[in-house]
């Protein structure tokens, strides 16, 4: 199995904290935000190669931040991607670049894909487990947010009773329930003819919510909800809920 990390965002709604730094190499308490993320894939020894795909203008701060990293990360073997793009304007977009990165590296295996902003308390391991049994092609990872007014912010989830996701709606006026989307998914092998058809029937290259609602009407797409405490770190806010050095920003917005 490899590991997709998509870190190819701008991080324009962070600005001026991003304007020369990405998100996920934003330091949260002691450490990148991206560390946190290779904390949790660390532990599967058969997990061999993570790709990191970033753009053009970033490239460097991730091939800096590779060559510094210590020894607990060293058994993975870790590619920093350049998908070339250079600005919001020409970005490849989430579902774009992940083809870019399957196409790009010949991929063969089953891939994990986690957005670089995450951050989550709860393990990948009972995520890894649900994602390959029962020979399931693609499994999202879903958090509860509790709240169908926040839920709006995101793409929003409806499971049934097989945890099968039987609806899929990116940022909702009225959601159907309050399960949201992590920008953490596990897709077979299997599955990435669907994303070269997507793209090619579809101008919507930025979200993979966008993907999983056309996907899940093709095949069986499942979702795993995970616990504790979990952010998409895109505003100032997510950032200062985990780390009070933030928070400074927060009040000059106000």
């Amino acid at each position: 199995m490899k590991v997709l990390i998509l870190a190819a965002g701008y991080g324009t709604r962070l600005y001026p904290i991003t304007k020369d730094t990405p998100k996920p190499l934003l330091w949260i308490d002691d450490s990148p935000l991206i560390n946190y993320i290779l904390g949790k894939i660390k532990k599967f020894d058969f997990i061999k190669e993570v790709f990191v795909v970033t753009n053009d203008k970033f490239y460097t701060n991730f091939k800096e931040w590779h060559s510094c990293l210590n020894e607990p990360f060293k058994k993975l073997s870790i590619k920093i991607i350049n998908d070339g793009s250079t600005s919001v304007e020409n970005r490849l977009g989430a579902m774009g670049d992940i083809n870019f990165v399957i196409q790009k590296e010949s991929v063969k295996d089953d891939i994990l894909v986690i957005g670089g902003d995450n951050l989550f308390d709860e393990g990948l391991e009972k995520f890894i487990e649900f994602s390959q049994s029962l020979g399931k092609e693609a499994t999202i990872g879903l958090f509860d947010i509790g709240n169908k007014k926040e839920a709006s912010k995101f793409g929003v989830a409806g499971l049934d009773k097989d945890n099968k996701v039987i609806s899929f709606e990116e940022k909702p006026r009225q959601p159907s329930s309050t399960l949201i989307a992590m920008c953490l998914y596990y897709f077979s092998y299997k599955t990435f003819e669907f994303i070269s058809q997507y793209l090619k029937e579809t101008v919507k290259h930025d979200t993979t919510g966008d993907y999983i609602n056309w996907l899940h009407s093709i095949i069986p797409v499942y979702g795993f909800i995970f616990k504790g405490k979990w952010s998409d770190i895109g505003h100032i806010d997510s950032l200062c809920d985990w780390d009070e050095g933030y928070c400074k920003y927060k009040s000059n917005e106000a």
